[in-house]
């Protein structure tokens, strides 16, 4: 088992908004790089559904962080098991 520490920190509402919006884009772009070349349509489905979920995410992490203020603390971490 490992754990990655990716984000851990306090940041500015705009540093904070860019980069959370920068991990949920490369993850965006993985998905629809998975669409390009999936042969099966349940599949590219599944991945669709997922982008909307993760651009929703963005959309309410964003309203979430402008109302804190002006200093906004993020944790991320990746568990590899």
């Amino acid at each position: 088992m490992m754990t990655i520490h990716l984000i851990q920190g306090s940041f500015t509402r705009k540093d904070a908004i860019s980069i959370i919006t920068k991990l949920i884009d490369g993850k965006i772009k993985f998905q629809e790089e998975k669409i390009k070349n999936a042969d099966n349509e349940e599949d590219k489905k599944m991945r669709e559904n997922r982008i909307k979920s993760l651009q929703k995410e963005l959309y309410d992490a964003r309203k979430v962080i402008e109302l804190i203020g002006d200093n906004v603390s993020v944790q991320s971490e990746i568990n590899i098991n």
